[in-house]
């Protein structure tokens, strides 16, 4: 079947369409995280590190890898956050299954939050090293 001109325009707009709708999850999404203490600690945190990395002189691949770094922490941030609430309303009574998801996504977010301060660490001490 050949489309005729008409029909990309509608295509173009359902696409369109879909990305404004799917960013407007994504910022209820931000609104919901945000109210999480966690979050805006790890927040905080973020600019706290770019204050550090400004005062010791850091590259411009370590800002960059930083932002990587804690947007993989803002997003498994995310999925935990998500899990817990699932967690939450599947199964309200306190279950070791329950208890285990919530840990280990707990444990995730641990271990990003380590892969960040060793960062953070060892862009201090190379550019502080003299």
């Amino acid at each position: 079947m050949e489309k005729t001109p008409l029909d990309s325009n509608i295509e173009k707009a359902a696409t369109l369409r879909r990305i404004v709708a799917s960013f407007r999850y994504s910022m209820q999404g931000l609104r919901r995280l945000w109210r999480e203490a966690a979050f805006r600690q790890e927040v905080y945190a973020f600019a706290l590190g770019l204050v550090i990395f400004a005062a010791v002189g850091a590259t411009l691949l370590d800002h960059f890898i930083f932002l990587i770094l804690m947007l993989v922490l803002f997003g498994v941030e995310s999925l935990n956050t998500a899990i817990e609430e699932l967690v939450d309303r599947i199964s309200p009574e306190i279950s070791t299954v329950g208890r285990h998801a919530k840990d280990l996504g707990s444990f995730a977010v641990f271990c990003l939050l380590c892969a960040n301060g060793f960062f953070v660490l060892y862009v201090v001490g190379k550019n502080l090293a003299f």
